[in-house]
């Protein structure tokens, strides 16, 4: 597995994005939803990175800079045919190593409160994030679970 920062202009990656989306407001109530389209993933502060297998794309994570010691890890999705295969987890590693490079003291993330999300929830506790309250522009949300962790 290759993990590479992208430029988001592969079709793969659109596609990978474009479900993500419709996943999460299928899951989701609008106003719940806060996963990045494109445009804001090309953001100045955000890096993204894609995973490989050769030519094969098996998924995707960003780390978005909330102030110069925070990120907030977003847009975890792994490809539908390789769930189960560690390849979340190593691009969840990857974002914690360059948030540790950049000398970040905290991560934070949001994700949804249904039985579907309890797989991301359960990685992410692995990784020592708890649960915590809303941060940033987060308001309280009964469709969200938000976790932050130290580095």
């Amino acid at each position: 597995m290759k993990i590479e920062i992208d430029d988001l202009t592969q079709p793969q990656v659109h596609a990978l994005l474009q479900e993500h989306l419709r996943s999460m407001f299928a899951l989701s109530p609008p106003e719940s939803v806060h996963a990045l389209d494109i445009d804001r993933l090309r953001g100045r502060d955000i890096t993204f990175w894609s995973a490989w297998e050769g030519t094969e794309l098996l998924g995707c994570g960003a780390l978005k800079e909330l102030h110069p010691r925070q990120g907030e890890v977003k847009s975890m999705r792994t490809v539908q045919a390789h769930l189960r295969r560690g390849v979340a987890r190593a691009i969840l590693q990857r974002i914690i190593q360059e948030a540790r490079a950049r000398s970040y003291e905290s991560l934070w993330l949001e994700t949804g409160s249904s039985t579907a999300f309890e797989p991301a929830q359960l990685l992410y506790r692995q990784f020592g994030f708890r649960q915590c309250a809303p941060f940033g522009d987060y308001v309280l949300d009964p469709h969200s679970v938000f976790m932050t962790r130290t580095l």
